[in-house]
């Protein structure tokens, strides 16, 4: 399928995770796509990278000058710290907070008047809206995306579709951190697959799949939205299925 040609993405974190995911779904979809992330590119990277930390607006900026004209953004580049609120620190705060909500501004901001029109996806979080404990931060982060989101497809359609994906528990090193914080692993991951209607976690291509779309022409008719991709988590009672 090619779903995508003829269009042009640049897609933030992509070296591995979801973002990878993406960048080789919508290549596959015939779109020409660039990628980014702090350092060098990975090796058997399939398309252009470009050295950036999006914290750092005068780096986006510069970044978004040398690509030019784009027709699809992904604000996928996301850092993740577990602790509560009293444990944070500044230096969390400026990681978490810099990547995960300036980032996306940066971003958007220096991107926009570059497209003229086309689609923005942002991948937000469940954690946006319901809050996983010692997150405080990574939380936050995501529910300022989801604002930013809804904020973006107000002011700047009918050119500018943003829409963000919220995705569940996806295999990814994330989730593998967020389950070492429990006392007994091994036994949260057992009790969070079966809060699953669809017995397993997430994988980053579930989360392509739904970029792929919201970024296509069939979505010409969806902005402001967050669409959650969560294999059914939170559609379910907090009651442990096999309880009753």
């Amino acid at each position: 399928m090619t779903r995508l040609a003829g269009k042009r993405a640049f897609v933030t974190g992509g070296r591995q995770g979801i973002g990878r995911g993406i960048v080789e779904a919508f290549l596959a979809e015939g779109a020409e796509v660039i990628t980014c992330g702090r350092g060098p590119a990975p090796d058997g990277l399939p398309c252009a990278w470009q050295s950036l930390d999006v914290a750092d607006p005068d780096q986006v900026n510069d970044v978004a000058q040398t690509i030019g004209k784009i027709d699809i953004l992904v604000n996928n580049a996301g850092v993740q710290v577990e602790r509560t609120v009293t444990d944070s620190t500044d230096a969390d705060w400026d990681a978490v907070m810099g990547v995960n909500a300036r980032g996306v501004f940066n971003t958007c901001r220096a991107f926009i008047p570059l497209m003229g029109s086309g689609a923005i996806v942002n991948i937000g979080s469940i954690s946006g809206r319901h809050a996983d404990p010692s997150m405080a931060l990574y939380n936050a982060s995501k529910a300022f995306v989801h604002g930013l989101t809804r904020s973006i497809a107000v002011d700047h359609g009918p050119d500018i579709r943003c829409n963000a994906i919220c995705p569940g528990w996806i295999e990814t090193g994330m989730l593998e951190a967020g389950f070492a914080l429990a006392r007994e692993p091994e036994k949260a991951r057992a009790d969070a697959l079966a809060r699953h209607p669809v017995r397993r976690f997430g994988r980053p291509e579930d989360i392509a799949a739904m970029a792929v779309w919201l970024a296509s022409d069939e979505a010409a008719f969806a902005t402001g939205q967050m669409f959650t991709v969560d294999g059914g988590m939170t559609a379910a009672s907090p009651i442990q299925p096999g309880l009753l």
